[in-house]
């Protein structure tokens, strides 16, 4: 009998950990061949550094009566990092809100500096502010895992691992010339297995919401398409559309498809959270009552969807409302007519975004639901529930 046991649960145990060390050694191995790309130099750098320093003097300020600065700052800084590491340099600081800084003795900046010999030519780019990304970041993991505890703690790890695969997946592949929509579809695609199998495991439930998360962000990539068509709006009509056709026509990056590659991406989060919150109750209702017919089940899990969909059909629209806020207040000021505002190239794919993400979100609902039904009323084989395909849900 101990045997018999024993042969049942090792299927178990190499889907548990094997199988998945198995994809992390495959998958480590294609991050590192696709980041071994050498990228064609657009602007010359040659001897232009940014370093790291302290401000020790104000020797002339910008600061007018009125409390605006007009013109730069001339200052001393000393130097943390490059060449000129502890030196004390006289630089300039511009009063643009893009670069320079109000600079104060004490601040840390970025300094922007050319060495040529005992030449240096040098101005301060930004405050350091570095340090505070970090900081705010680490709040925030730390935050995660106190409240969520064991759950707080493998979320934490899906964001790092998502983040990580923004910038070592998917921005290599689109600098090689893949398509950006089908590299975020694949981005979604491991990111949404990655994330809901540290949360969920390998169960029913990850299963049922992996799926529905995936068929929610391909229609609102659907969606995107078909509203594409019948506007007229593409990738081509972004504001900095003359910077990327540097991009298409120096590496061929298929710039027309980042637009509707970035919705996907948007939209990844809303509906992963209505697919796994739809996965989890109709988990949990199953449990407690396992006879319920697939019709009930379906109603059910219906009902907790429609409640979702009350709140999360607002996230992306408001979402990308406010990402935009500046421009809407812009036309609202200039008095802009009508027509020119709904007829306008940003406003559209304001609109287009909102509603494409918001369908991902509606219609992920009943797929949802629907892959649920299928999965949990699947019926036992005669062996026992040790032999499922995929284990019991169970609390993580």
């Amino acid at each position: 009998m101990k045997n018999g046991l024993h042969t049942l649960r090792g299927p178990h145990l190499f889907l548990r950990w094997g199988l998945p060390v198995l994809i992390i050694i495959v998958f480590l191995i294609f991050v590192f061949a696709i980041n071994q790309v050498e990228k064609t130099q657009l602007v010359s750098r040659e001897g232009q550094t940014f370093e790291k320093g302290i401000v020790t003097e104000i020797l002339q300020d910008n600061l007018q009566s009125d409390g605006s600065r007009l013109g730069e700052q001339v200052v001393l800084v000393k130097m943390l990092t490059g060449v000129r590491a502890g030196e004390i340099i006289e630089t300039t600081s511009s009063a643009g809100y893009l670069f320079g800084a109000a600079c104060r003795e004490g601040m840390h900046v970025v300094v922007m500096q050319s060495v040529a010999g005992d030449s240096t030519i040098a101005s301060v780019y930004a405050q350091s502010r570095e340090w505070a990304i970090y900081i705010f970041a680490a709040l925030y993991i730390l935050a995660l895992c106190l409240v969520g505890g064991r759950q707080g703690i493998k979320a934490s790890g899906g964001l790092i691992f998502t983040f990580l695969c923004i910038i070592f997946v998917y921005l290599p592949l689109v600098y090689r010339g893949w398509s950006p929509f089908w590299v975020s579809v694949l981005l979604c695609i491991i990111t949404t297995v990655v994330t809901l199998y540290l949360i969920g495991g390998p169960t029913r439930k990850t299963a049922v919401a992996t799926l529905g998360t995936v068929a929610g962000v391909i229609i609102a990539g659907i969606a995107a398409t078909a509203f594409s068509a019948a506007s007229g709006i593409s990738g081509w009509n972004v504001s900095d559309i003359e910077s990327l056709l540097t991009l298409n026509y120096t590496n061929g990056i298929h710039v027309g498809g980042l637009l509707f590659s970035g919705l996907l991406i948007s939209s990844l989060g809303a509906v992963m959270d209505v697919a796994m919150s739809i996965a989890s109750s109709i988990s949990e209702v199953h449990e407690q009552n396992p006879s319920l017919s697939s019709k009930d089940l379906f109603r059910a899990g219906m009902r907790v969807g429609r409640d979702m969909m009350g709140t999360d059909s607002n996230t992306l629209i408001l979402a990308f409302a406010g990402s935009n806020i500046s421009m809407l207040v812009l036309d609202y000021a200039y008095n802009l007519p009508y027509q020119q505002i709904i007829n306008s190239n940003n406003i559209g794919i304001a609109i287009m975004q909102g509603l494409s993400g918001s369908f991902g979100i509606v219609l992920s609902v009943p797929v949802t639901v629907l892959l649920a039904v299928i999965f949990y009323q699947k019926k036992a084989p005669a062996h026992g529930p040790d032999t499922k395909p995929l284990p019991a849900d169970t609390a993580q």
